[in-house]
This record gives structure tokens, sequence and C-alpha cells, in this order.
């Protein structure tokens, strides 16, 4: 027609898809209720130096095995009650949820690069290398984990950084062997041939292409992993093996107060609902981002 004037519209913004992966997790009532006790818990653990009403070391042998209560016994207040050494529990677990949160976000990193960086080159190039690294992987993992520890931590000793190092040697095999086997899902992929037939390198490959689809799982292994490291460091400090005195772990809080279960029930119980507490909040966030991480369940993690 005559006069008409053509106009060509600009295409749409889809706005009403998927929201932000962290509205997401939160449009969840496990993944919200996982993050609020994780924040609540890495809050009062890091601020424990301004929120410990008490020195963790401070014993008063006037006020052993005191139960859980606010009224103040000579101007003393201890609302979790005191250890079999009169040494405050609410102060002594502020501290040791601090190391249980550091050793876990020591150890879950570092083992989980030597893991991506094993299973990515295995996956990858196969061969001899892919042969070896794999039945050490296979040795390692045979090994009840718990034997594995004990001995690391005989021939190394106990102390943090110690306990880190035996969790790392401990943990990198499993994110070996779930980054090899989807590395080799996806290396003859189209993408990746496309790549290695216009003369990519195989670095830039790795780099580039490969690992940005497994990023979401190394995301989501991670943090299924680590209550799995809380829960090591707390058996290895259970059994004395762990943070030493007068440094307070959750593990050697049950370790030491295992006898006063029913003289003194909340010596063992409160550090035991801590531990399943923190481990629950990790839990539940990780099974959340699987949920909308992973693509195959990603249309089912919108509904729930």
């Amino acid at each position: 027609m005559a006069g008409s004037t053509l106009v060509f519209a600009r295409p749409r913004t889809e706005r009403s898809g998927s929201p932000p992966g962290a509205r997401r997790v939160l449009r969840s009532p496990s993944g919200a209720l996982g993050l609020v006790l994780l924040a609540v818990v890495t809050a009062a653990a890091f601020g424990a130096s301004w929120v410990a009403p008490y020195d963790t070391s401070l014993q008063d042998l006037s006020a052993t095995a005191r139960p859980p209560s606010l009224t103040a016994v000579r101007g003393n207040v201890h609302p979790l009650g005191t250890d079999q050494l009169g040494r405050d529990i609410l102060s002594r677990l502020l501290v040791g949820l601090r190391i249980s949160l550091l050793v876990a976000l020591m150890v879950v990193p570092v083992s989980l690069l030597l893991g991506l960086a094993a299973g990515m080159v295995t996956g990858y190039r196969g061969g001899w290398l892919d042969l070896a690294l794999m039945r050490l992987v296979d040795a390692q993992l045979a090994i009840p984990t718990l034997l594995l520890m004990i001995a690391v931590v005989a021939v190394l000793g106990s102390g943090l950084l110690q306990i880190v190092t035996v969790l790392v040697i401990a943990g990198w095999p499993t994110y070996a062997r779930v980054m090899r086997a989807e590395v080799l899902a996806l290396r003859d992929r189209d993408f990746v041939v496309a790549a290695r037939a216009v003369g990519a390198s195989d670095a830039r490959i790795l780099g580039r292409h490969v690992l940005r689809n497994v990023l979401p799982t190394v995301l989501v292994l991670a943090t299924l992993q680590l209550p799995v490291v809380i829960v090591l460091e707390a058996a290895l400090s259970f059994l004395g093996l762990g943070i030493q005195p007068p440094t307070p772990s959750l593990g050697q809080m049950l370790g030491h107060s295992q006898d006063m279960v029913w003289r003194a029930w909340w010596m063992p119980t409160i550090p035991g609902v801590a531990i399943t507490l923190l481990v629950l909040a990790f839990n539940l966030l990780g099974d959340r981002l699987r949920d909308v991480l992973d693509p195959r369940l990603r249309g089912l993690g919108q509904q729930i």
C-alpha cells in the first residue's frame, strides 16, 4: 500500500523466563531453609570472638556439669550449660563450629581443584596417563576412608593443617572420578569436535568448552561434599586424632562427653545437634542447587 511504512519490531526479551539462580534457590522452602540455617551458623561461628561470652579454656571447677540455664550463678550465666571442667559450652560450641567450617572451606576447594585437573586431563587425553591415574583412584577408593585417614594422621600428626591435608588426600579421588566421567561424555560431542577441527588447542577446548559444561556438576558436588568433610573432621576429633586441646571442636566435645549421656545429657547432645544442623543446611542447599543447575532437572526444579 502506498505511503505505508514498514516497521520491524524489535524481538522481545523473555521476561517471564526462569528467574536468576539465587532467586530460584530461595523459591524452594528447602533451599531457603538451608540458606538461612547456613547463614545463621556461619555468622555465629565467625563472630565467635565477639559473641562467645567466655574464654573457651576458662575452667571453673565449682560449676562443673551445670545444666543449661538463664539464671545467673555468682554472676555467670551459661545458656547451654557447662562441661565436666566447668567450661562454657556455648563459647566452645561457637569456636567448634568455626573450626568445622574452616576445615570444610579449606579442604573442598583444594580437593576440587586437584580432582578437576586430574579428571579433565585423563578423561580428555586418555591413554596410559588415564589408565595409571584411574588405577590409583580405584586403589585409594578401595581403602575405607576412616582407615586411610588414621594411617595418614599417624604419619603427619595432628593439627589444623595436617587434618586439612588428610582430608584432601581422602577426598580428591571422588572429584577425579566424577569429572573424568563428565569429560568422557563431552569430548566427542559436536561442539568439541568442531573446535578441534578449526584448530583450537587442547587447553582452549578444555578451558572454554569442556569446563563451562562441567562447572554446574562441580559446584553441586562441592556443595554436597562440604557436609561429608565436616562429618569426617568430627570423626577424627572424636577419636582424638583431629584438632587437639585446648582448641575445641565439635567431634572433640562429643568424644570427651560420650560417657556423660545419662548424667549430663546436654554435653554430648548440644554438639551433636550442631553437627546435624550444619550438615542438614549444606544438604538442603546442595540438593536445591542440583535442581537449579542440572539442565536435566531444571524444569522439575522450577516447579518444586
